[in-house]
């Protein structure tokens, strides 16, 4: 059973359980009216035949003085010694006396249906009213009918609005699951789903929600699909060099010491390139899927001693420091690997009588060499994964140094920005949140 047609059963029932315990409240309710009104009847008759001489009658009892608009009452008197008197003009058969006497009851008498008063005097006579509830039955018989023909008629109609309701309301959840799919069957998660008018309301937000999710998973694969495509083009280079050049040490052909020595140099420059790539690429992919470890950082600290590693590793790299004390939110060890690698990248251009200039201030750090700086035309683009500039082409590097920065950034909510110099050469700055200071948030 689908969703549409469970939710517009649920609705009909809903509205029959309504309608139909409306309708008995109805017709209890006019029962008690109808019967009360016998009932007083009966009462303000008993009250005045109480008071009548039963000793002086014989044989059949005068009828009780009516007015025009009182309805005929049955009177019938029982002896002390057990003899019976009825009113004139009543039943044929004697009404049987309610058990206990004294009060209201029903009673059947010749497949008739009466409401009855007994009474017992003191004198040893009980004397009966009766008053037929024909009329009343049918009456409540007709009204009984008709309102479970509104009940059902009421469940029927709610059935078809609730059918029509459930078209219109359901409608974007049909399209979502149509959508939902056709992307399980083609793939294609360029599809969308017509989003309902800005009504605010849960199904928009599914819908908005929906489409969303889409356009981030179409993004995610299109990026997968480009890191993959940018991935094997970077490592073919490698790969085919160093596949030729062991093909050359593997023929067997005569080669002088100083050109078999050079082959094993580039095969070893080769494979250290092919390194660099991939472990580029695996810090890619665990930046994606780690969630940094966040905490207060002093990231003067940090950047010291990145700069001291890097000057270790490059002994005649000249780095000149103006570290402010900074306290930042964020995973020490990620933001140290962002700060190295802006100082690899400044190291590649910088030239070798001049400094490397790195600032730390109010949660910011700043790296800038004084090199050629950034073409304008790659400004936008030194931040992308595998790109590099025709003029770093034929520099060593994976080009994913700086997207590895930008992830790193990304992740704890801060911005990386690339721009020169006035005077020449160029500038990464990285901007952190900086953590609230003790007590702030008494």
């Amino acid at each position: 059973m689908t969703f549409r047609r469970r939710l517009m059963l649920a609705s009909a029932g809903a509205v029959a359980v309504a309608v139909a315990v409306a309708s008995l409240v109805i017709w209890f309710a006019v029962r008690r009216e109808l019967r009360s009104q016998v009932d007083e009847s009966l009462v303000r008759r008993a009250a005045a035949v109480e008071h009548l001489p039963f000793g002086n009658f014989e044989g059949e009892l005068p009828a009780l003085p009516l007015g025009p608009d009182d309805p005929f009452i049955f009177f019938q008197v029982t002896t002390p010694g057990g003899r019976v008197f009825g009113t004139r003009g009543g039943p044929d058969v004697v009404i049987p006396m309610p058990g206990p006497i004294g009060g209201l009851d029903d009673v059947r008498a010749g497949g008739v249906h009466y409401r009855v008063y007994a009474e017992e005097l003191p004198n040893g006579f009980t004397f009966l009213l009766a008053r037929p509830l024909t009329e009343v039955d049918q009456t409540l018989g007709r009204l009984g009918v008709f309102l479970l023909l509104v009940t059902g008629g009421g469940a029927a109609l709610a059935a078809a609005l609730g059918l029509g309701v459930m078209r219109a309301a359901a409608g974007p959840v049909t399209r979502l699951t149509e959508a939902t799919e056709r992307v399980t069957e083609t793939g294609d998660l360029s599809l969308r789903i017509e989003e309902p008018a800005d009504t605010g309301d849960e199904i928009g937000r599914l819908a908005s929600s929906f489409n969303a999710m889409l356009g981030a998973l179409e993004a995610s694969v299109a990026t997968q699909r480009q890191l993959v495509a940018d991935a094997s083009h970077e490592l073919r280079t490698p790969i085919t060099s160093i596949r030729t050049n062991l093909d050359v040490l593997a023929s067997g052909a005569e080669l002088e010491p100083a050109e078999r020595e050079r082959l094993l140099q580039d095969v070893q420059a080769q494979l250290e390139e092919l390194t660099e790539i991939v472990n580029d690429l695996v810090e890619l992919a665990r930046g994606e899927e780690q969630e940094p470890r966040f905490g207060d950082v002093r990231l003067d600290e940090v950047v010291a001693a990145a700069v001291e590693r890097a000057e270790r590793h490059a002994p005649g790299l000249s780095v000149k420091t103006s570290l402010e004390a900074s306290v930042i939110r964020g995973d020490g060890a990620r933001i140290a690997r962002a700060v190295g690698n802006l100082l690899d990248n400044a190291a590649k251009w910088n030239p070798t009588d001049a400094a490397i200039e790195v600032t730390v201030s109010g949660g910011a750090v700043e790296v800038r060499d004084h090199g050629p700086g950034f073409a304008d035309e790659d400004l936008p683009l030194v931040f992308d994964r595998f790109y590099r500039s025709p003029s770093a082409r034929g520099m060593p590097g994976s080009g994913l140094g700086l997207a590895i920065v930008r992830q790193i950034t990304d992740a704890h909510g801060g911005t990386v920005t690339a721009s020169n110099a006035p005077d020449g050469g160029a500038v990464v700055r990285l901007s952190f949140l900086e953590a609230e200071p003790p007590g702030s948030t008494d």
